[in-house]
């Protein structure tokens, strides 16, 4: 069954991976504290192969998960509820874990030293993630 909520955030049925799984064997982290965002994210990781390290809606929690599993590529939202963070995205490039970013702040609240790491804007469709997971960590469907 397909859940609308004022059409935005789709759900991830509009994901068709059906032939294919192309994030098989990736570790993704999820930060997003938006709690419809975060498992509907996660359900379409998922249905694409993904095995998925949370959702965390706290940058301690998703601190933890990197100590005890280090995942693939992380999505992290900016925004944790207490205003814009870069902790876990600064440990995940000192590990050398590519990430994304998915915010609904504009590019210049991001710091200069995450310039190079692709965005997406809230609102954003399931396949936009995909898409771009694939895309950052340069595989193909």
């Amino acid at each position: 069954m397909k859940r609308v909520w004022f059409n935005w955030p789709p759900a991830a049925t509009e994901v068709d991976v059906s032939r294919t799984a192309p994030l098989c064997d990736q570790r993704i982290l999820v930060v997003e504290d938006e709690y419809y965002l975060a498992t509907d994210t996660a359900d379409a990781l998922q249905r694409a192969g993904a095995k998925v390290l949370g959702p965390f809606s706290s940058e301690q929690s998703a601190l933890d998960q990197i100590r005890s599993e280090a995942p693939t590529i992380a999505l992290l939202d900016i925004n944790l509820g207490s205003g814009p963070s870069f902790d876990v995205a600064r440990i995940l490039k000192q590990r050398g874990v590519p990430l994304v970013f998915i915010t609904g702040y504009n590019q210049e609240i991001i710091p200069a030293e995450f310039e190079s790491a692709p965005r997406l804007q809230k609102p954003v469709e399931m396949r936009q993630i995909v898409d771009l997971l694939i895309q950052a960590l340069g595989l193909r469907k």
